[in-house]
């Protein structure tokens, strides 16, 4: 075959209708924004959580999150149940960390009906709240390294967290769902052998942060999926609703442990970390600090407990359900419960809002009482739910890959978010 028929085939392949002849130019270039769903059923969506991305190639131009496929309607059930039926729901919202969401209930209707936990529960409490929170710590920096790649990390943190695990069911025969706090107290005491146990936790699991920090801080496939990934502003976090170490991450100073403290809080000193560019990375490194800090607070709290009561002696009476309508028609029954309950001050009426450091961020309860025994209304404010929806914002002008990364460290879960 000639040259000359070499060159007429060429010409006939690019002149051809089948191909594609790529313009000049950039300007002649045209791009399409394409439409993705990520979930709801994704393994790093950390539950059925559905993000609608607006893509430009790679990069995130706009994004809408869709909460809903968990909803259970847990603040519709509390209102239907007496204060004491309600508290177990309440297990069922970050059940990452039961014992925290269990304290900010009880000390929420205990502000309401005026009622002071013995000094041994407050203290009881806060050492379950604090072992909580390296729980859930511990299953969010196995979980976020997992989803970005580094395996080994994910069974080291399993290691120590069925060590508290352990620990939970020695005590209440529960490893997840403890229900333990009790309005005015706790449900059981704490025995020596648990005391015992949780110090030789304290005296290990200093050394095994410092292995999971050996692994990542400094890593630099680590630093380059984390470092400068969904910046955020003090201003803007603030103007968002982010509490807790997504607060923190971005330098803002406040933890309602220290500044607004309840239970044994104020029996204890710890340091808050703060971060200072409010990017995945600063949120990560707020968490491992807490890491530490929550095992100082535990020490504290071990060398100071105090001996006494678990229970307030008036905290049985908010146990006794409200008589139903047919008891009260009958007469008897019913007129001697609402006398008895007026003298030990059972009935009130109000409402306020309390609220706690969950290892999340903010956990508020709003409660209402008309005096019938159960909340009239009752709202929860759950970080979680507050969290996904700075999602947008911190999600923009990143990658795909990213949002991996970034759902990872705001540290979310759907229970809470679909109440």
């Amino acid at each position: 075959m000639g040259s000359m028929e070499i060159k007429d085939i060429k010409e006939q392949i690019l002149t051809s209708q089948n191909v594609c002849i790529l313009p000049e130019t950039e300007e002649d270039l045209e791009t399409k924004e394409m439409i993705l769903n990520m979930g709801p059923q994704h393994p790093a969506t950390h539950g059925v959580l559905r993000l609608v991305l607006k893509l430009d190639g790679e990069e995130i131009v706009d994004m809408e999150p869709h909460i809903g496929y968990l909803h259970r309607g847990i603040e519709k059930l509390m209102e239907s149940k007496t204060y004491a039926q309600a508290l177990p729901l309440t297990d069922r919202l970050d059940y990452i960390s039961s014992p925290a969401n269990n304290t900010a209930y009880a000390i929420a209707i205990e502000k309401l009906f005026g009622i002071e936990a013995p000094i041994r529960a407050k203290f009881i409490r806060t050492i379950f709240c604090e072992m909580s929170r390296i729980c859930s710590h511990l299953l969010w920096l196995a979980t976020h390294s997992l989803d970005i790649g580094a395996m080994t990390v994910f069974l080291y943190c399993f290691r120590e967290r069925e060590w508290l695990l352990d620990l939970f069911e020695m005590t209440v025969g529960a490893r997840l769902l403890t229900n333990f706090a009790r309005i005015g107290g706790v449900r059981c005491d704490i025995s020596p052998e648990f005391v015992q146990g949780l110090r030789e936790f304290t005296k290990v699991f200093p050394s095994r942060v410092q292995e999971y920090e050996t692994l990542l801080t400094k890593n630099p496939i680590w630093l380059e999926r984390t470092v400068g990934i969904a910046q955020i502003s003090a201003e803007d976090a603030l103007n968002w609703g982010l509490t807790g170490p997504c607060l923190r991450g971005s330098g803002v100073d406040y933890d309602l442990r220290r500044d607004c403290p309840y239970d044994a809080y104020p029996y204890v000193k710890f340091h808050v970390p703060l971060g200072k560019n409010g990017d995945v990375y600063d949120r990560y490194l707020c968490r491992m600090e807490e890491l530490r800090q929550s095992n100082e607070i535990i020490k504290q709290l071990l060398d100071q407990l105090p001996d006494g009561q678990t229970v307030a002696d008036d905290a049985p009476d908010l146990v006794i359900p409200t008589p139903p309508r047919q008891v009260e028609a009958a007469g008897s029954v019913a007129s001697a419960f609402i006398t008895l309950s007026k003298e030990r001050k059972m009935i009130n009426t109000g409402d306020l809002y309390s609220a706690v450091e969950v290892p999340k961020g903010e956990l508020g309860i709003y409660v209402v009482s008309d005096g019938s025994g159960k909340p009239y209304r009752l709202r929860l404010r759950t970080p979680s739910f507050v969290h996904i929806s700075a999602m947008p914002v911190l999600s923009i002008g990143h990658m795909v890959a990213d949002i991996i990364a970034i759902i990872g460290s705001i540290d979310i879960v759907l229970g809470e978010s679909d109440k």
